[in-house]
């Protein structure tokens, strides 16, 4: 009886354990639609535009329970702020505490960027800003505007725009920024708050938080200072009547400018120059490591030993690329060479404490010491006695297969002193035989490092090759030999390459136009020729494409320097991916004004997106929730009205070919 109580028991618990869990359901529905609408704005104390305040105290509230993302970097204050204020959510409401003391007659404006964002799902109020007055008026000019990476037109996000009223070219060094706003995650940016008359605008990355630029920072700047206004406009709103129908109404409104602003930032690459570290890791080679690159080489003397007085040059060898940063010196005098101890006066220039490089002189000591040969067993000691010989290893570094444009490439051991050509031997394979070609020529590398060297030849597409190198035809500073060398190879067929052609339009100067990869990597380069630009034995793939406007001729990109006033070389994206399939031949017309900038580059290879919207739904797989990503993205980038209110007008750049698009 007793354990029939007990069943009935536990069969009663499981009936009101399985109605309470019933309960609890029906209190959280599952299923329903994910909320995709951010937190709307109900009031605030002050109000938005109010003046005369004298509380630090800020009170904003909205419609649903709130959370401050990541305040003390996304929200900014103008004026800037000494002392980091207090930035708090609580339920529906968000407080901020100024602490430092409120300046009269001024304009205050706090933008939240996209911080502010509901509890639960995390939508932003994207853009959200308060101004407020502690005087009888408000400033409420505005300038707004983009700002990209220069280099690759990737939009700056979460960096720091402002402006000085001062306009001498030192304010940017010495002052603190007066009126801040930071970029959102399309790069755009308004700076609210000011007042009549005329600024000159930058853009900072401010690691350090001192809202002015230090030489090491990536900075922005417009090349002439703007006055920002008002112009009235005619808005259109949409109204819906109870019975459902829309019908549009017109009002008063004003459009701030300017509001087509366009920055491009980049970092003059400036570090300190000081001499990191110099060591002598083997008996024939001395190294120098420098802090940052250099244009100059150090004067370096050894003062002691039989060769005393001497200069580097005389007595090894340099191997060094062209940033100069890293110095590897071969030693090629014997009698220096036997020394344990090299004592050098090595003259190079450093930074001193105003930022300037001078000379300066340091002893060195650089001493190597052999290392303690390992004790052998006395069967050994007749072995020991028999001298090792030691060869020039010779490697090639060249694909296979070869490609039909590129030089065969190897990599020594150590420098050559001698190449006996006769010894170098080339053939070609027709049918089943090998037919002997003229000798090519061992050539140095043209990178300046001096164990790389090439051998330069006109392939023949498809075709087999054969590379000998009898023994003792290579001998390197130390007298070491080649062994026998024997390489076979093919080179690539020529149907198995890709033309592609570029007829640029637009300008006049002169352009250099790069390939790039999917990762927005450089893979081949070439002028712009009477209006094309040619790559030649590209292997199939997908390629994008952007351009640099050459301004000093040297072939290479340049980037600004903000004490001369020099922006950087600007660039330009080709708006289409390319897919270049084998043995095709590809012609693509390309101006380079023909889309906006913003738009220019391809959102495959563009890193700075916009975060995804929360769909609530459940992938099939990532190739779907990538196109859903990139149709959100073409929505988001080609709004030109969203965040700054833009009339869609064309981006400014730099004050520079307003005319012309930009």
């Amino acid at each position: 009886m007793k354990k029939y109580q007990r069943h009935i028991l536990f069969f009663a618990g499981t009936i009101i354990a399985f109605i309470m869990v019933a309960c609890a359901s029906i209190g959280r529905p599952e299923g329903g639609p994910r909320d995709e609408m951010p937190p709307v704005f109900i009031k605030s104390n002050p109000t938005q535009g109010q003046t005369n305040v004298k509380s630090n105290k800020i009170e904003i509230f909205f419609d649903e329970n709130l959370k401050v993302d990541d305040a003390s970097n996304k929200v900014v204050i103008s004026p800037v702020q000494k002392a980091m204020p207090s930035i708090i959510a609580n339920g529906k409401k968000v407080s901020v505490e100024l602490r430092d003391t409120l300046i009269p007659n001024t304009t205050y404006t706090i933008d939240f960027s996209d911080a502010i964002r509901d509890l639960n799902e995390g939508n932003p109020v994207d853009g959200f800003a308060l101004d407020f007055s502690t005087g009888d008026s408000i400033d409420s000019l505005r300038i707004s505007g983009m700002l990209f990476e220069a280099r690759n037109l990737e939009p700056a996000q979460g960096m720091i725009v402002g402006v000085y009223s001062n306009l001498a070219d030192s304010a940017i060094s010495t002052l603190p920024l007066e009126r801040i706003s930071k970029t959102n995650q399309l790069g755009q940016f308004t700076i609210r708050g000011l007042k009549p008359g005329y600024y000159r605008i930058f853009a900072l990355n401010d690691k350090n938080r001192d809202y002015h630029w230090d030489r090491s920072e990536d900075v922005a700047f417009y090349d002439v200072a703007l006055s920002p206004s008002v112009e009235p406009i005619e808005v259109m709103d949409t109204l819906r009547a109870s019975d459902g129908k829309d019908s549009l109404v017109s009002r008063q409104g004003v459009k701030f400018l300017p509001n087509n602003v366009l920055l491009t930032w980049f970092n003059e690459g400036y570090a300190a120059q000081y001499l990191k570290d110099y060591k002598r890791p083997e008996r024939n080679r001395i190294t120098f490591d420098f802090a940052t690159k250099a244009d100059t080489l150090p004067q370096i003397t050894i003062i002691n030993g039989k060769k005393a007085g001497l200069d580097i040059d005389e007595w090894a060898l340099l191997n060094a690329g062209e940033t100069l940063d890293t110095l590897e010196y071969w030693i090629n005098d014997s009698v220096i060479l036997a020394q344990d101890s090299i004592l050098v006066a090595a003259r190079y220039l450093r930074t001193d404490t105003n930022e300037n490089l001078s000379w300066t002189t340091d002893t060195l000591k650089l001493f190597y010491k052999e290392p303690k040969k390992k004790k052998k067993k006395d069967k050994d000691e007749e072995t020991d006695s028999i001298p090792e010989v030691k060869f020039l290893n010779w490697t090639l570094q060249a694909a296979n297969p070869q490609d039909v444009n590129k030089p065969l490439r190897f990599l020594s051991s150590q420098p050559l002193a001698f190449i006996d050509n006769n010894g170098i031997k080339l053939s070609i394979k027709r049918d089943t035989i090998w037919e002997s070609l003229p000798s090519p020529r061992i050539l140095p590398d043209t990178s300046g490092y001096i164990l790389k060297y090439t051998i330069p030849y006109e392939w023949q597409a498809g075709e087999k090759y054969k590379l000998e190198i009898d023994s003792a035809s290579l001998i390197g500073i130390y007298n070491e030999c080649n062994k026998p060398y024997k390489q076979e190879f093919s080179v690539r067929p020529i149907e198995d390459y890709v033309n592609l052609y570029f007829n640029v339009s637009g300008t006049e100067l002169p352009i250099i136009v790069e390939l790039l990869d999917g990762s927005d990597k450089v893979v081949a380069t070439a002028p712009v020729i009477e209006g094309k630009a040619s790559f030649n034995f590209l292997l199939p793939g997908k390629y994008f494409a952007r351009a640099f406007i050459d301004n000093n001729n040297n072939g290479e990109y340049d980037t600004g320097k903000l004490l001369d006033k020099q922006q950087p070389e600007e660039v330009y994206y080709y708006p289409k991916i390319i897919n270049a399939k084998k043995n095709w031949d590809i012609e693509q017309s390309w101006n380079i004004y023909e889309q906006p900038l913003d738009l220019q580059k391809p959102l495959q290879i563009k890193k700075n997106k916009p975060a995804q919207k929360k769909s609530g739904k459940n992938e099939q797989n990532q190739e779907e929730e990538e196109d859903e990503y990139d149709e959100f993205d073409d929505e988001y980038y080609t709004n030109p009205n969203r965040q700054n209110n833009s009339s869609g007008s064309s981006i400014n750049r730099s004050g520079l070919r307003r005319n012309n698009g930009y």
